[in-house]
């Protein structure tokens, strides 16, 4: 059995000067400012960590001074992602301060053990990082150093906890004794040893968010004074243009933490967390329903399938026997239009009758893409065999294209049909190799994209499923359906909900006013582009930088707040109609009240196209992104 290492002196001599308080356990690890222990404190009977000055810098009197007194201002912080300082003392020439001690490891450890973080975890982490900053700096405290190496994740609850405030200054202090920090995760007016607020730790954040995504910081180099020097003078590289799975909007973010200037950056930490905190409410979990849905409920992908198929095909074929191929080869043609159908319309009846319809698919079928380009981002395969294979299969499917007509023509042809003979065994290898290197292809391709979802999405989005639901709609005839789910844009929530109070409504009634869903989808789809085009001109308006014109940006504001507004007049047209189709069912309001706001409400849509229509041609023209598609909500 091998010998545990020696302690060395540093650790022999200061476990004799803490005999009696403190046992130490082993070493943790150490830094510029000192070196850290395990220790178990005797009273309390209780690990902490210790963090000890080493004595040849505790011999200099502006160092030993400079230790204590930020060890003392670090004391002062209590908070839940804040680890805890429990004293502050100077032994025998010692100086340290004691800790609480977290079992886990450090941000920095775990991308390199297991890789870069899930989207999920990651902004969670960052959440409660900015939360434990937001509360530093409101007590006149800046960290300065911000990296991953000071962020702790718990093992049993996975909390982030900020740590090592060793180089920490009150806010307002004057800058000066050199530059201080670590060169990959220092902000650029830190680099140039210049005044430092809260600002800077949020550049210390997003660097830290960089490493967290991608594995590696914005900026490396081959000495501390190279990686300084591109932190003043270098733009970061966009996160997004890293081919990561990371969503724009959390991209956008973390470049926007990591602009040059303090001012180009989140105001505070607590405005920081608050948006991270959005990033995080819009990746939350599908309902139930929804996510069996998209997973395997609207799918014909199990055993059910494989034995109808098996079933389908005998049948068939003992029907050619009996009654003749035309009427085999009818039946088979039916079974696999019409059972496939008749799944689709029950699936979507069991949807509606919980409470869902069919615009939740699209947003439902989004959101389950998303998750899993996440997760197939994580190991990335090689796409070498991927193009060699739909190569093979392109070639040969070419080929075959061509050969099976002139087999067939040589067949067909008066004459010698030898050749054409000849030819069928290679035609067969032929089908046989493109089909083969086809479905390898696509099993490859499956690996980096979820090409199931996909085709499942556009099915459902499509004409077959708004035919199903349409179908499974009158098949449940007048049953109340169940309450709007929460996960829904207002706009959504809204068009769904007025919707489902005028197919209750009593037939006359609704002849009398006209084709009023149509109405309700076209104002949500405007207000859901509205809505992603005002989110796309606030990543863009935030990722300015100081170089870009007053004009531009200002061209910019105006657009946003002309497109809030009229985000804002569609929202409250589909309220408008649906609380009109409230009093309408309450008998409290006539049917022409309500007319007169259908009226009003075309407008809006009207107006709202136009203004679409003219803004997609002037992008068109200058080379600007065009209005989004409706985002995920």
């Amino acid at each position: 059995m091998a010998l545990p290492a020696a302690p060395d002196e540093l650790f022999l001599a200061f476990q004799l000067a803490l005999a009696g308080r403190y046992s130490i356990v082993r070493e943790l690890g150490r830094g510029g400012m000192g070196v850290v222990y395990l220790a178990h404190e005797v009273h309390l009977d209780r690990l902490v960590a210790i963090k000890l000055l080493p004595p040849e810098k505790a011999e200099r009197p502006q160092l030993r001074e400079r230790f204590v007194r930020e060890a003392r201002l670090a004391a002062r912080l209590s908070h839940p992602h804040i680890i805890a300082i429990h004293a502050v003392d100077e032994v025998g020439g010692f100086v340290f301060y004691v800790m609480s001690y977290v079992d886990g490891e450090t941000l920095a450890e775990r991308v390199r053990q297991r890789g870069p973080m899930s989207v999920s975890d990651g902004v969670r982490m960052l959440r409660e990082v900015a939360w434990a900053l937001a509360y530093a700096h409101s007590m006149g405290v800046v960290h300065r150093d911000v990296k991953p190496e000071n962020i702790l994740i718990e093992s049993a609850s996975g909390r982030a906890l900020v740590a090592d405030f060793g180089i920490a200054a009150a806010v307002g202090d004057a800058a000066g004794g050199g530059v201080h920090g670590t060169p990959e995760f220092m902000s650029p007016e830190q680099a140039l040893n210049g005044e430092v607020d809260g600002r800077s730790d949020l550049y210390g954040i997003g660097a830290t968010a960089f490493y967290a995504f991608a594995g590696r910081p914005p900026f490396e180099g081959r000495s501390a004074t190279e990686v300084l020097a591109r932190q003043v003078t270098e733009l970061p590289p966009p996160l997004a243009s890293l081919g990561l799975a990371v969503p724009r909007k959390l991209a956008s973010l973390v470049d926007q933490c990591l602009a040059k200037e303090p001012d180009d950056r989140p105001a505070s930490a607590n405005v920081l967390a608050e948006m991270l905190g959005g990033a995080l409410e819009q990746r939350r979990a599908l309902p139930a329903a929804l996510r069996a849905f998209v997973k395997r409920n609207g799918r014909l992908d199990g055993g059910g399938t494989l034995i109808y198929s098996i079933g389908l095909l005998s049948t068939s074929i003992a029907s050619s026997a009996v009654f003749g191929v035309r009427e085999g080869f009818a039946m088979f043609g039916m079974g696999v239009v019409a059972a496939p159908f008749a799944f689709a319309v029950l699936a979507a009846r069991r949807l509606l009758r919980l409470g869902f319809a069919h615009a939740d698919l699209g947003p439902a079928f989004r959101i389950e893409l998303e998750n899993s380009r996440e997760e197939r981002a994580v190991e990335r395969s090689s796409r070498f065999f991927e193009r060699a294979t739909a190569a093979i299969a392109r070639t040969a499917g070419s080929f075959s294209a061509i050969a099976i007509p002139a087999v067939a023509l040589g067949f067909a042809l008066p004459g010698d049909d030898r050749m054409a003979r000849l030819a069928i065994p290679i035609v067969q290898l032929t089908v046989v190799v493109a089909v083969g290197a086809g479905l390898a292809s696509l099993a490859l391709l499956q690996q980096r994209r979820d090409v199931d979802t996909e085709f499942w999405s556009k099915l459902w989005t499509g004409r077959v499923g708004t035919l199903a639901f349409s179908i499974a709609r009158r098949l449940r005839g007048a049953q109340q359906p169940a309450a709007a789910m929460t996960h829904r844009a207002t706009e959504l929530s809204l068009s769904l909900a007025a919707e489902q109070l005028f197919e209750t409504l009593p037939k006359h009634t609704r002849q009398q006013l006209g084709n009023l869903p149509a109405l309700l989808e076209r104002l949500q789809h405007a207000a859901q582009l509205l809505r992603g085009r005002h989110d796309e001109l606030n990543t863009v308006i935030a990722a300015q930088r100081s170089g870009e014109t007053s004009a531009h940006l200002e061209a910019l504001r105006e657009e946003r707040s002309e497109v809030h507004d009229k985000l804002t007049a569609a929202v409250s047209a589909l309220e408008t109609i649906r609380l009109n189709l409230l009093r309408l069912h309450a008998g409290s309001a006539a049917i022409e009240g309500l007319t007169t706001h259908i009226g009003l409400a075309e407008d809006v849509s009207a107006e709202i196209e136009r203004m679409v229509a003219a803004r997609e041609e002037v992008d068109a023209s200058l080379k600007f992104p065009r209005m989004l598609e409706p985002t995920p909500v």
